[in-house]
Formats: C-alpha cells, sequence, structure tokens
C-alpha cells in the first residue's frame, strides 16, 4: 500500500536538521574506478561532498595531525566538520582513545560524536550490559568535559547487535540521572528482517518469530517506535538497505585489512573470505554492469519508511531531541566495497530524498545558528 503524503508543508516549529554526509561515502566511483578501502585526499573528499549542493555538514573523525587540513578545508568549502565518528573497544584503552579523539573532533568543530562500541572486549571476550553502561558514563562526562555530544550508535559488531540492550543501557543511564543517546541506524536491523543466520548472530531469532521482538517497522510495537517514543534517538543514519538482501558479492571479509574496522571476535573469524554482509542496497537504480545483483525499486520501501517515521515523529513532536542526520552509503566490505556506481552520487540522491521529506513536513534544514 502507497504511504499518504501531505499535499503541502504541513505547519511546523521542529528545529531544523542538517543533513551530513559519512567521510567514507566521500568517493566518485564509476566503472573505471570502483569503490575501495583505499580513499581519496581529504581535499578531495569535502570538494565532492561540498560540491554535491545537498548537504550541510562533513561526517568525519580527524586523526592525529588533521585538524588543521579539517579546519581549513571547512573554511575553503563552506562545509563544517559538525560530527566526527569514532569505533572503540572496551577495556584499559577505551576512555584515553576517547577522550583523544574527543579533543580533535571538538578543534575541528564538531558538536557530536557517534560512537560504535565493539561487542568484542579488548580482553578477548563478549562485554557485558554492566560495561556497556559504564562505558556510556564515561562518555557522557568526557563529552561534558571537551564540548561535545557523544552518541551510541546502533551497529552490526557492536554492543547493539542485539538491540534489546538498547533499553537497558538506556534505562541505566536514566536512573543515573544521564540522557542516553542513541545513534540510530535502522539498516542495521532492516537487513537481518527474513534472514535466519543474520538473527541467529544477534541472538534475537527466537524473540522475533515469536513475536516478542519487533523488527518490521511497519507493524505496532516496532523497535523504532520504541526508540523514538522514549526520546532517546539523538542522530539518525540513512543507509540505503532491503530485508534479506543480497550479500556484497564483489568483496570478502579479510581480517588481515586494519581499515575495515571490524573486530577479532569469533563472527568476524567465520566470515573470513565470505561475501560481505547485506547492508547496503543501491538507492537509485545502477547502470548495467554497475553493481552485482538485480535491482528492484520497491525492495527501498522499508528504508523510506523508518526515514518518514523519524521525519514525522521529529516534526510532530516539539520535545523531539533529533539533531543531526548523517548518510551513510559507505565503502566496506558489509556495505558497497568493490561497487561500480558513484559512492557520493548514491549519498547525494538520499539527501535529496530526505530534503523533500522535510519540505514536505515544514521540518527546516541547515545548521543551527
Amino acid at each position: 500500500m502507497t504511504e499518504m503524503r501531505p499535499l503541502r508543508a504541513a505547519a511546523s516549529r521542529a528545529a531544523p536538521l542538517p543533513i551530513g554526509c559519512n567521510g567514507r561515502g566521500a568517493q566518485a566511483s564509476s566503472p573505471g574506478r570502483p569503490v575501495s578501502f583505499a580513499e581519496q585526499p581529504l581535499e578531495e573528499q569535502f570538494a565532492m561532498v561540498a560540491g554535491a549542493g545537498v548537504f550541510d555538514f562533513f561526517d568525519r573523525l580527524p586523526m592525529p595531525g588533521e585538524v588543521d587540513a579539517f579546519r581549513a578545508l571547512s573554511e575553503a568549502n563552506g562545509l563544517p566538520a559538525f560530527t566526527a565518528s569514532g569505533v572503540y573497544a572496551l577495556g584499559p584503552g577505551y576512555l584515553p582513545g576517547l577522550r583523544a579523539n574527543m579533543a580533535r573532533a571538538v578543534e575541528a568543530g564538531a558538536k557530536f560524536h557517534n560512537m560504535m562500541v565493539f561487542a568484542w572486549h579488548s580482553e578477548g571476550r563478549w562485554a557485558t550490559d554492566d560495561e556497556v553502561i559504564r562505558a556510556w558514563a564515561e562518555a557522557w562526562e568526557a563529552g561534558e568535559a571537551a564540548g561535545i555530544e557523544p552518541c551510541f550508535e546502533l551497529h552490526v559488531n557492536m554492543w547493539s547487535e542485539d538491540p534489546r540492550r538498547v533499553a537497558v543501557v538506556a534505562e541505566a543511564a536514566d536512573k543515573a540521572g544521564i540522557p542516553f543517546n542513541l545513534t540510530l541506524d535502522y539498516s542495521h536491523m532492516l537487513f537481518k528482517m527474513g534472514d535466519p543466520a543474520e538473527l541467529e548472530v544477534s541472538g534475537i531469532r527466537g524473540d522475533v518469530e515469536a513475536g516478542r521482538l519487533v523488527l518490521d517497522p511497519y507493524l505496532p510495537g516496532n523497535l523504532v517506535d520504541e526508540w523514538l517514543d522514549a526520546g532517546i534517538v539523538r542522530w539518525f543514519q540513512l543507509r540505503a538497505v532491503t530485508p534479506s538482501g543480497p550479500r556484497n558479492l564483489w568483496s570478502h571479509h579479510d581480517s588481515g585489512n586494519g581499515a575495515a574496522g571490524v573486530p577479532d571476535d569469533p563472527h568476524q573469524r567465520q566470515r573470513e573470505g565470505q561475501p560481505g554482509r547485506a547492508i547496503l542496497y543501491p538507492f537509485t537504480r545502477p547502470a548495467a554492469g554497475e553493481w552485482h545483483s538485480p535491482w528492484e525499486a520497491w525492495r527501498l520501501e522499508p528504508c523510506k519508511h523508518v526515514a518518514r517515521k523519524v521525519l514525522r515523529h521529529h516534526a510532530g513532536t516539539p520535545e523531539s531531541r533529533l539533531a543531526v542526520i548523517t548518510t551513510e552509503m559507505i565503502n566496506l566490505t558489509d556495505y558497497g566495497d568493490g561497487a561500480k556506481f558513484s559512492l557520493i552520487g548514491q549519498n547525494a540522491a538520499i539527501a535529496a530524498f530526505l530534503r523533500d521529506e522535510m519540505r514536505s513536513l515544514g521540518i527546516p534544514g541547515g545548521l543551527p545558528t
């Protein structure tokens, strides 16, 4: 059934929603230059995102020694580095690494720091709920000291791959008297729908099949509605994906690739040499030879539905805590590595879709003044 759409922009007092592009998506890829782990220079990344004409900011964590370049490129391209994303393992190095990353992010102009926190502890075991709860409290305290807001992301390989843990951590934060900020990237749930093996990885197959846990965003009691109603969604990420979609046949898991950003956990070891997980589906139709699998437009409706649901909630909820959006068509094995379509073009198409939806709801874009 086609969703009803507003005939004209509704009156809204919703706060502005700036849209940014993840730096890993800044590749002008093509059949002659497929998506690759080898990224283009920062100068080209900034220029590409700015040149797309649909983004308000750049999402990337400056590495040591890159802060001055970030500041200069932001100014030259009129593109603030408003957010920064990083990956963390719990253990002795967690807090020192987090503080250092936050300091660089703030120097570059970031106001929010997205955190992907591995489920696999640096001691070689699974992280407990108590450890994740403590890690959030430490991140909040570190962010207050640095002048940046942390957000914990819903993400595969991370503590939240089992989405039932989100409520556990959020409720513990509430009891401790601190907010909990969720970065909602629902592609990490949508791709598992209809895939028993992926549901097993999360440990949720039984609950999903019994109806105790609802991933389907069209059904009552689903996780998207639960988290929006709880007021914990601070950052929304949109990656095009389809339930039970095709794996990335053009890229294979390689534990020796340090750029992959995945933990050395039992699940990753089992994937060695296998095609990437199915966590990306082109948002616009690829040309012949640009992608490894058939493409059908209707398969994108669930991820569009989630986006519309998030935006409608923001438009209709004066106390909405949603502050930023990023597009997430990126270059890693489980996503777009090896594809021959334009990665920046796919991100720009998603941003244009979001802006159209925002206009229909009366949600202004742009960075807060």
